[in-house]
């Protein structure tokens, strides 16, 4: 495996020389970040150059780094040697997950929305049709908006939600609560009756913290 690693680092900092914005090596598993305007011509190279053939596309997700590197994380703990926050120029990504079965080898590959207020990136449904359903769980979880989609609508809550559930600044309590009205016989919205707590404590750990290297 090692000597896979090695021969794909050196095709894609071959193939991708004026492409490639980072490429990582971490616990053998090596991270691909490219711009968004070069992410089509990538990953469509990635699929078809027989020196790559990442033919599967195992996975994609929406990544929110909105308290990413923080004093304080919303929510949850993060080793000191992970906060980085330079590294990571917006706060919204998209990761997919490659799979080579010609060359028995994984790539993750990240790609960065410019617009904070507006993430959009451009749909890999031509590339790798399965990522159809994947989009449209990004764009219901996080607003994250994929030009060329050929049916771009929320795919695990319902069509009167409101926001992205797995966007940071979410609250737990959500913005509105959904009954039964019996008077009017049907569903309906109304504001959210219960009060957001806090239920994770915020912790910076400190570095190697219960063994961890």
């Amino acid at each position: 495996m090692a000597s896979n690693l090695t021969l794909l680092t050196t095709n894609l900092t071959t193939i991708f020389a004026n492409q490639i914005v980072s490429l990582e090596n971490t616990l053998g598993e090596l991270t691909l970040v490219v711009r968004d305007v070069d992410m089509l011509e990538v990953l469509t190279r990635l699929r078809d150059d027989p020196a790559l053939r990442f033919e599967q596309m195992m996975d994609l997700c929406g990544v929110d780094y909105f308290t990413y590197g923080s004093d304080i994380c919303e929510g949850g703990a993060y080793l000191k040697s992970d906060i980085a926050p330079d590294a990571y120029p917006s706060r919204f990504a998209v990761v997919y997950h490659l799979l080579s079965l010609t060359h028995n080898i994984r790539l993750r590959v990240r790609v960065f929305a410019e617009d904070d207020d507006l993430p959009i990136l451009s749909s890999v449904v031509n590339i790798w049709p399965c990522a159809n359903w994947y989009e449209r769980e990004a764009f219901d979880l996080y607003g994250i908006v994929f030009t060329d989609h050929p049916d771009l609508r929320r795919l695990l809550t319902d069509y009167g939600f409101v926001g992205n559930p797995f966007r940071k600044d979410f609250p737990l309590s959500g913005h509105v609560e959904m009954r039964y009205d019996p008077e009017q016989q049907r569903v309906i919205y109304q504001p959210v009756s219960i009060e957001p707590r806090e239920l994770v404590p915020r912790i910076i750990r400190e570095e190697h913290y219960g063994g961890l290297k």
